[in-house]
This record gives structure tokens, C-alpha cells and sequence, in this order.
């Protein structure tokens, strides 16, 4: 696979303080339309992060995009990942490597997304998170507020050992009301991993899709060696660094397929 991954810039971006769940950080927002809160990955608002989040608001949204770590844009590199990584695994607001957990950082983006489904149209809002922050989105679905929710490559807690690796990140009291409230048609959400992506594992999904049954839409792109795509076995991030869109590639495909059911579920 040739090209490189779309990217943007942090400006044009309102900076406002948000407090929630005993928690302060900034958000920054964009757009108009129904609500979506987009939470940053690994290692934080990056230009890939805000690509990501300028699609969204070409597709409709008005878009939150909290900053619980890294400096808002930000490139990626090796050494200032490692640096987040580090923090974030001792971090008790995230609770990296806890099983069977409530993360106190879940609260805090609840109450990003009542706020923002207060003052935006439509149904509810969606909330979108990926690798260390994709069963983050899934713990926010525990609010009525939250109507639609992405987990791209779930990837906490960090997969050491089976238990950890089968875990939903979530507590079992947050994943039997996400249940209870999937069942009942209030939440649908889209699972998205790669097929050889050990952090985003196959068993968490495995998980999620039991309980969830077909509230839970699974997006698996192949990773396999010698896969069509021409994606590398350490394909991880599926709708920011290894999205291409000339010509347009499956996680292109998969981004626009986020995007379509955001649009779906927000104005039902």
C-alpha cells in the first residue's frame, strides 16, 4: 500500500474547558449538525486524529473532540508516543491494564456527551473512540444521550494474558446496562480491528458481540499476509493512519461506513 494517511490542522478548532465526573480537560470543536464526540488515540489530537474529525464535520456533525492527553496537534512519533503510553498505563482515570473496571475517565465523557446532545439536533449523539479510547465509546453508550457508538481497535485493558485480552473494558454492571440498553433498540454500535491486530483483539470482540448480538456491527479488515489490500500484519489504526483515499482503500470504505451510521442513528 502506497500514499500516506490524511492529515489536518488543529486551527479553525474553539478551545473550551470541559468539566465532568470530577475531571477537567480541554475539548475543541467544529462543525454543525447533530452531536459527535471523537476521542483521540494514541497519542493524542494528531493531524490523522483531525482528519478524522474534519470528515465528520464535511459529513454533517458538529464535532467534540476532547483532550485528555498529548498536545492538540501534534504529529506522531515514536518518542512522544512511548512518553503518552508510559503516563497512561499508571494513569488511575484510565485504568490500563484493570479487568472487570469502571475507568473514572468514562464518566467524564458522559458527561461531554449529555452536554453536547443538549444543545445539538437529532436523536441522540454518537461518540467514536479508537485503540486506547475505542471501548471508551462503548462505556459512554451507558448514558440515554448516547444513541450510536464506534469502538475502532478497542484496545484497553492492554491485552496481557487471556482474561485481559477477552475483557470488554468495561465493568460488568456499564456492559449488562450497554446490554440492556441494546436490546431494547436505545444503542447500536460498530466494532472495527483488523484481522491480525493482537490489541484489538479477536476475543474482545468475541465478547462484545455475544452480549451485544446484532446491535454490534463488526468491521474486520484483512491484515493476512498477502491480503488484497496491501495492509502490513501490524495494520492497527483503521479510520485514521491507514485510511488512503487515492484511490480510495477498505478503511476509506470503513470510515464512510462510520460516518453513514452516525448519520442513521442520529436522525431516527
Amino acid at each position: 500500500m502506497t500514499g500516506s494517511a490524511p492529515t489536518a490542522s488543529i486551527d479553525g478548532w474553539a478551545k473550551h474547558p470541559f468539566t465532568g465526573g470530577g475531571l477537567t480537560y480541554d475539548c475543541y470543536e467544529k462543525g454543525s449538525g447533530p452531536g459527535v464526540v471523537l476521542i483521540p488515540e494514541i497519542p493524542g489530537i494528531t493531524p490523522e486524529v483531525l482528519a478524522l474529525a474534519e470528515h465528520l464535520v464535511d459529513n454533517g456533525f458538529t464535532v467534540v473532540v476532547p483532550s485528555p492527553f498529548g498536545t492538540p496537534g501534534r504529529a506522531s512519533s515514536l518518542g512522544y508516543t512511548l512518553g503518552i503510553v508510559t503516563r497512561l498505563c499508571v494513569a488511575s482515570e484510565f485504568r490500563a491494564f484493570a479487568t472487570d473496571a469502571r475507568r473514572p475517565i468514562t464518566a467524564y465523557l458522559r458527561a461531554v456527551a449529555a452536554d453536547l446532545n443538549a444543545r445539538t439536533p437529532g436523536s441522540g449523539v454518537g461518540v467514536v473512540g479508537m485503540c486506547f479510547t475505542g471501548g471508551f465509546a462503548l462505556t459512554a453508550a451507558v448514558d440515554d444521550s448516547v444513541v450510536a457508538a464506534v469502538a475502532s481497535q478497542p484496545s484497553v485493558p492492554f491485552p496481557v494474558g487471556a482474561r485481559r485480552t477477552a475483557d470488554p473494558g468495561m465493568s460488568g454492571a456499564e456492559f449488562d446496562r450497554l446490554a440492556e440498553r441494546a436490546s431494547a433498540g436505545d444503542v447500536c454500535a460498530i466494532g472495527l480491528r483488523f484481522s491480525e491486530d493482537v490489541a484489538a483483539s479477536a476475543s474482545r470482540f468475541r465478547t462484545l458481540k455475544a452480549r451485544l448480538g446484532d446491535a454490534f456491527e463488526v468491521i474486520q479488515l484483512d491484515s493476512s499476509p498477502g491480503n488484497p489490500g496491501g495492509f502490513a500484519k501490524s495494520a492497527h489504526a483503521v479510520l485514521t493512519d491507514e485510511v488512503r483515499d487515492d484511490p480510495p482503500n477498505e478503511a476509506f470504505a470503513a470510515r464512510d461506513r462510520v460516518a453513514a451510521f452516525l448519520r442513521e442513528r442520529l436522525s431516527a
